[in-house]
């Protein structure tokens, strides 16, 4: 019985023995793992933090035309938005007693009076608004007409107060117009008052432009918080961070295939670039500013081709 226990095992022996050849090796052989990365390097130039604020626009100044008598409009010589010159003819009314007389005004020469009335604009201006149409009866002192005055044409900003500072009377701003035009502007005032729940104050704005825009146009104040003409540069996506942005640092390349991290101290940060206090940089240093996330403080990489923006 024991006997035909030992032959059974045999037949397993020589099977282990042959799946455990020694020409094989015992372990894999370790693949080393390149991260594909594209590289930058840093520039010398201007950079500028900005602000951003809504605003609209808005007439300071408008002149109410109003009626100089009781009677009916005879003639409308203007539409809404048509731009008029101080002077010129906007209505003619016909007073109700020449109305009333008709041709006798004009048959009888012991009435020089024609009973017609001229309105003309107290200044020069747009349009805005039409209040009466031929036909129309009107009391002496109704409204005819809102005339802007283009002198006055401003935008409007509401500053919170924490960053009033940044808005000045004097300062110079940019103006961006919803169809990306761009218009120097200055604050020229600020009013008095501030909105109690939003805490904001209004700032005057005074565009550099001879352009007529209409009234409640949406724009964009940007204002400029800080500004170096002369900064060590690099973009944005090079530069990390920690959760709690108290550390900021760059992978650098120290051969073809090696990066390092490199703590940075970051100044100015604009829309796709930022400041780089120190250290310095080389023109010729290469910064990783793609598959830089989440590598370690010594990576193997790979460098890749940019691809065109």
């Amino acid at each position: 019985m024991k006997h035909f226990r030992h032959t059974c095992c045999l037949p397993l022996v020589f099977l282990l023995a042959f799946c455990s050849s020694p020409n094989e090796p015992a372990t894999a052989d370790v693949v080393e793992v390149k991260t594909p990365v594209t590289i930058t390097t840093v520039s010398q130039g201007p950079i500028k933090e900005t602000l951003d604020l809504n605003a609209t626009s808005s007439y300071q100044r408008k002149n109410t035309v109003k009626a100089a008598t009781a009677g009916y409009v005879q003639r409308v010589f203007v539409k809404p938005g048509e731009r008029v010159r101080a002077g010129a003819t906007l209505f003619t009314l016909k007073t109700k007693e020449a109305q009333v007389l008709g041709d006798l005004m004009t048959q009888d020469p012991a009435l020089p009076f024609t009973g017609i009335i001229t309105v003309k604009a107290p200044a020069s201006g747009l349009i805005l608004e039409l209040s009466r149409q031929t036909g129309d009866y009107v009391n002496d002192g109704d409204q005819l007409a809102i005339l802007s005055d283009l002198n006055s044409f401003v935008f409007l900003v509401n500053v919170p107060f924490e960053l009033h500072s940044y808005s000045t009377v004097g300062t110079s701003v940019t103006i961006l117009l919803p169809d990306s035009t761009k218009l120097p502007g200055t604050v020229t005032s600020g009013l008095a008052s501030m909105s109690a729940g939003a805490q904001t104050q209004q700032f005057v704005i005074r565009p550099q432009t001879s352009a007529l825009l209409p009234e409640n146009l949406q724009a964009v104040v940007r204002f400029n918080k800080k500004v170096n003409s002369n900064a060590q540069v690099l973009d944005r996506a090079a530069v990390l961070t920690n959760e709690t942005m108290d550390s900021y640092w760059v992978m650098k390349l120290i051969n073809d295939t090696t990066a390092v991290k490199i703590p940075v101290k970051t100044g100015i940060t604009a829309k796709h670039t930022i400041e780089i206090i120190s250290p310095s940089f080389a023109p010729s240093d290469r910064i990783l500013v793609s598959g830089n996330y989440g590598l370690s403080d010594t990576a193997y990489v790979s460098i890749q081709n940019r691809k065109p923006e």
